[in-house]
C-alpha cells in the first residue's frame, strides 16, 4: 500500500532515492522497480534486516530493472549518513510523527538533498488522527508512536522553513481512516468479528485494487483521507 502518488512523484531511471525511514519497505520495493538507485535507511535493525532480504528476492525474481541498485542501511533522521547533496529524491513517508525533534529531521532532509531535488512526506492527517487519540489513549501512547498531530498549514511551513518549496499535496487512504476508528473504539489489540471484516475488506482492495473502491476512496480522500501528502522542491543552487 503506497502513500506516494508517483505519478505525481515520478522517479526517473538511475536516479539516487533515499527512503528515511523506510519500515519494512513498501517504498523502497515500488523505488528500485522503477529502476532507481535506492538507499532504504531505518533505525531499526530488524526492518533494515527484512528489506535487504527483499531486495535480494526481488533480484532474484527479475524484479530489478537493469541498472537498478539497492541497499538497506541502519542509521538515524537525526544525523544522516550521506554527504550535502546526495540523493535526487527522497520518500519521508509516516515517519516524522515519531520523531520529537521533527525540524531537525526535516533540516537533515534537505541536507542531503541535491539543489533542485524533489522530497515527499506524508503524515497522518489532522482530522482522522484527532478521533483515534480521543478514542484511544493506547493507540498513539506506546514506544515509538506517533508524538504529535499536524495540520495542514504546520507542515507546509516546517517544509519552507527547512529549505523546500511545498508545491503539491493531496490526502490518502480514506477507507483506512474507519478501519482505525473501530480498532480505537473497540481496543486497538481487539481482533473482534467487525474490525477482522474491515480489515479483510482493506486487504481485498489492496490485492485486486476494484474500479469501484479505486473511484470510491478517490472521491472520500479529500474528506477522509487518513494521511497528508506533501510535494516539495530544494531550490536549484
Amino acid at each position: 500500500m503506497l502513500t506516494v502518488d508517483f505519478e505525481k512523484f515520478p522517479i526517473n531511471k538511475g536516479e539516487k532515492v533515499l527512503d528515511m525511514g523506510c519500515g519494512f519497505g513498501r517504498h523502497a520495493f515500488a523505488l528500485l522497480r522503477q529502476g532507481a538507485d535506492v538507499v532504504a535507511l531505518d533505525y531499526s535493525q530488524d526492518e533494515v534486516a527484512e528489506v535487504t532480504k527483499w531486495f535480494a528476492a526481488m533480484q532474484l525474481a527479475g524484479e530489478v530493472p537493469a541498472g537498478a541498485g539497492a541497499i538497506a542501511v541502519r542509521g538515524t533522521a537525526y544525523g544522516l549518513p550521506f554527504a550535502d547533496g546526495t540523493f535526487d529524491a527522497i520518500v519521508a513517508a509516516e515517519v516524522l510523527e515519531h520523531l520529537p525533534d521533527d525540524r531537525l529531521a526535516m533540516a537533515e532532509l534537505v541536507r542531503v538533498l541535491k539543489p533542485g531535488g524533489r522530497l515527499a512526506v506524508t503524515v497522518p492527517r489532522w482530522f482522522p488522527e484527532k478521533v483515534c487519540w480521543a478514542l484511544s489513549d493506547a493507540y498513539h501512547e506506546v514506544e515509538g508512536g506517533h508524538i504529535r498531530v499536524y495540520k495542514r498549514r504546520e507542515m507546509v511551513d516546517k517544509l519552507r522553513q527547512a529549505g523546500v518549496v511545498p508545491r503539491e499535496l493531496h490526502h490518502a487512504h480514506a477507507l483506512h481512516a474507519p478501519y482505525w476508528w473501530l480498532k480505537c473504539a473497540v481496543g486497538v489489540d481487539n481482533e473482534n468479528a467487525p474490525v477482522k471484516a474491515y480489515k479483510k475488506l482493506l486487504e481485498w482492495d489492496i490485492i485486486k485494487a476494484p474500479a469501484l473502491t479505486r473511484a470510491g476512496e478517490a472521491l472520500l480522500n479529500p474528506v477522509l483521507g487518513k494521511s497528508l501528502v506533501v510535494y516539495a522542491t530544494k531550490p536549484a543552487a
